[in-house]
């Protein structure tokens, strides 16, 4: 009769872990179900991770620009926009040919694509024959011209205090006494919108200019 082989005995360590807790032993706890890990702590010498801070509030660039106080500026009736200064180009000239170089500035800005209603000429000296010539038919006839704004108008400088403000103004120092070139200048001036031409001496010009207009 065949002998049965013994069955080879597991040896109590080599089995695995007992229902039942050996007698004498307390069965260990169950282990936490892991959560969110905490920031590490910082190591020595090595700064640990930091929670970065809530960005501060910042006006921006545009807004701050705007709310600052401007310089030179106060009160409410700074609020409103100050009247942009015409750009300034002298074309040097003698007072016999200060005329003929405000006709030919006058021609350049049409060509340039200005509409002949944008442009004063004022003259310091003679007036320009279209004023003479219409002004031979009285100031009323001379003023409609002007008043309704379609074609070049041309005044002395004692009548350009009536004229309207236009986009671009030339001056002719064609002689005269120093009074009506101030008186022209300023006048050009102040009613200059976007351009300010003057046709004449240099020297004298700038010495109107130095005296104040």
């Amino acid at each position: 009769m065949p002998l049965i082989p013994e069955e080879p005995q597991i040896h109590e360590k080599a089995q695995g872990p007992r229902a039942t807790p050996a007698s004498g032993r307390t069965a260990p706890t169950p282990r936490p179900v892991p959560g969110p890990r905490p920031a590490a702590p910082p190591r020595p010498g090595r700064p640990g991770p930091t929670r970065p801070a809530p960005p501060a509030q910042r006006a921006s660039r545009d807004a701050s620009a705007s709310a600052a106080p401007q310089p030179g500026s106060s009160g409410p009736a700074a609020a409103a926009a100050a009247p942009a200064t015409p750009q300034f180009q002298l074309i040097p000239a003698s007072p016999e040919g200060a005329l003929d170089a405000a006709e030919e500035a006058v021609d350049l800005l049409l060509d340039s694509g200005r509409t002949p209603g944008d442009v004063l000429v004022i003259t310091t000296g003679e007036p320009h024959p279209w004023a003479a010539h219409e002004l031979s038919f009285g100031e009323s006839a001379y003023w409609a011209q002007h008043d309704a704004g379609d074609d070049v108008f041309y005044a002395d400088a004692a009548l350009a205090a009536r004229a309207a403000s236009r986009p671009v103004v030339v001056v002719a120092v064609n002689g005269g006494p120093e009074a009506a070139a101030a008186t022209a200048l300023s006048a050009a001036h102040s009613r200059a919108g976007a351009l300010l031409i003057v046709c004449g001496d240099p020297q004298r010009i700038n010495s109107v200019l130095g005296a104040g207009v």
